[in-house]
């Protein structure tokens, strides 16, 4: 799946959906739409008197924008995985060597590795994928971070932002899944945002994995802590649990990775409804097993196995897919990873 064919359910209280207009015949929007929107709202700017400071950062963080989603449009077609780590993690490091060994061992199934292309676990998730399955997302610091020799020597593959906000977005928007392994501060701020997105629905939903190296407890103990102080607590409900795996082994990590497509393809929201786009048909027993594991996250009537809606035509390309269609029950992401794990089983 590639994160443009999600359309998630907008904010903007005059649509249903992202990208249609507001009244009855619900026209869909082009792309000349949204780019007179964009003057629109520069011009609004002025007329709001808005500082030159509040301008920069907005002129900069589209420039960035713009040009990152150039550079990542001419691999669309591709599976990509966003691998986090420490750039502090040293090559003799047993996380350093299975992070190379991912990267080696996704690549040679078809996938591309995405890295913020600095040094440690992002360096060697490169050394393993190679120069021609890697694309990196820089950010300039005044320390620590430069562009590791790998995607360096990779160049256009290579684009370096300014802000760790418009960085985050292209992480998250490129990818078909996200693999963590030890780091610090930022990533537990990176695994926690991913997280986030996934729980409250704000992304498209993608595998999340985090990779101890064999006897190492980082993600362990992370993962105790998950369960006593925030399940404990009741701040997340045990379904929430399912949106992430640890494990120590490189080749699980990849299995989980490669596994989440072996069916399912994608999801949008048309008319209210969740449809779940899959390459194969559920056998009736197997659809009829669903329905009833699942009951709990659907709102209204029963998951039924359908063709494409008349709403999906700008959707050409998945349009023979065979697909789930129910009324979802928003607050269940944790127990929707668990129907798509479920989807996948042979």
């Amino acid at each position: 799946m590639t994160p443009e064919e999600v359309e998630l359910p907008s904010e903007n209280f005059e649509t249903d959906e992202v990208g249609f207009e507001s009244g009855p015949e619900r026209r869909p929007q082009t792309v000349q739409d949204f780019v007179r929107q964009i003057k629109e709202t520069a011009d609004k700017l002025l007329r709001d008197g808005a500082n030159r400071g509040d301008v920069k950062m907005l002129n900069v963080a589209l420039r960035e924008l713009r040009y990152a989603l150039k550079v990542f449009s001419a691999y669309r077609s591709q599976r990509k995985v966003t691998v986090f780590g420490s750039a502090r993690t040293k090559p003799d490091h047993p996380s350093f060597r299975q992070a190379a060994e991912f990267g080696r061992q996704i690549a040679d199934a078809g996938w591309l590795v995405i890295t913020g292309a600095g040094g440690g676990i992002m360096e060697a998730a490169h050394e393993g994928a190679g120069k021609d399955r890697s694309l990196g997302l820089n950010i300039m610091l005044p320390f620590e971070q430069s562009a590791n020799p790998v995607i360096s020597a990779a160049g256009d593959r290579l684009v370096t932002l300014k802000y760790f906000f418009t960085r985050k977005l292209m992480f998250v928007k490129e990818n078909d899944a996200v693999v963590l392994f030890p780091g610090g501060f930022g990533t537990m701020d990176e695994g926690f945002e991913v997280l986030t997105l996934v729980q409250t629905g704000k992304s498209h939903l993608f595998p999340i994995v985090c990779v101890d190296h064999p006897g190492g407890n980082y993600w362990k103990r992370w993962d105790e802590f998950i369960q006593i102080e925030l399940m404990g607590q009741g701040l997340i409900s045990p379904d929430d649990r399912a949106l992430y795996r640890v494990t120590d082994s490189v080749e699980e990590a990849v299995k989980e990775v490669r596994n989440f497509h072996r069916n399912y393809h994608s999801m949008r929201y048309v008319k209210g409804d969740l449809i779940l786009r899959i390459q194969n048909e559920l056998t009736p027993k197997k659809l009829e097993e669903v329905r009833k594991e699942f009951a709990d996250i659907v709102v209204k009537g029963k998951i039924e196995q359908t063709g494409a809606d008349p709403a999906e035509a700008n959707d050409e390309h998945v349009s023979h897919m065979p697909r789930l269609r129910f009324r979802f029950d928003r607050r269940g992401l944790g127990k929707l990873r668990m129907m798509i794990d479920r989807i996948n089983e042979e």
